[in-house]
């Protein structure tokens, strides 16, 4: 099984390049993001998603190790295969699909091609509890089992003050008894509600204020 390939970029192509690795070409298939950052003749480390199937080995490589831990999340939904898969992580950074599905944003998960209304809600509806798991790592893991690579993808994007406030916050929410869904959907909205730069301690309030029906529900 391989997992990783480094080697150079022998050529590129429309959703696969081949990397040389001592001599041995692998055909790799990526999203068009993947593939926009592949110099033929440049040096390169991906991570790789091997399928086996009856009549083929499929290779899949990304050069994030938290664009592999969404294609294996996105694959986890009925109706999305491979080729979806990487269409949706072409059409949207993991950034961009974990707003959309904590805003549940279909429309903005339909923006990838061969992805219509009904895969979209399904998407949603099957990732929303994943999702907020992905995001979050080891604190959203205390609440459930996390899925794989959720500490590594928080890893990767901890250079993002953005991101890192926003998990920080939904952090706290979930300490305060919400699920990491409804902890990360109520601080992104909050934080796209703004019209400034909010600081720690106020996206906490906002995302309790956003969450008080929530909140008025469960006290009935």
């Amino acid at each position: 099984m391989i997992a990783r390939l480094k080697g150079i970029v022998e050529a590129v192509g429309a959703g696969t390049a081949i990397i040389d690795v001592n001599g041995v070409g692998y055909l790799v298939h990526a999203s068009s993001r993947t593939l926009s950052q592949l110099g033929q003749g440049e040096a390169v480390a991906l991570w790789v998603e091997t399928h086996v199937r009856e009549d083929h080995i499929h290779l899949y490589g990304f050069l994030r190790a938290d664009e592999k831990d969404w294609f294996q999340l996105l694959t986890t939904v009925q109706g999305v295969g491979a080729k979806v898969a990487l269409a949706i992580l072409s059409a949207l950074s993991g950034e961009m699909l974990l707003q959309a599905i904590a805003a549940d944003d279909k429309a903005a998960i339909c923006r990838a091609p061969g992805v219509g209304p009904k895969l979209a809600q399904r998407m949603l509806n099957e990732l929303k509890e994943k999702v907020g798991t992905l995001a979050l790592g080891p604190a959203a893991a205390a609440k459930g089992k996390a899925p794989v690579g959720a500490v590594q993808a928080a890893k990767s994007d901890a250079g993002d003050a953005a991101q890192d406030l926003l998990r920080d916050a939904a952090s706290a929410l979930i300490n305060l008894g919400y699920t990491p869904s409804e902890a990360l959907a109520a601080v992104s909205r909050a934080a796209q509600a703004s019209e400034t730069a909010l600081t720690l301690e106020a996206l906490i309030r906002a995302g309790l204020t956003d969450l008080a029906p929530t909140e008025h529900r469960r006290g009935a």
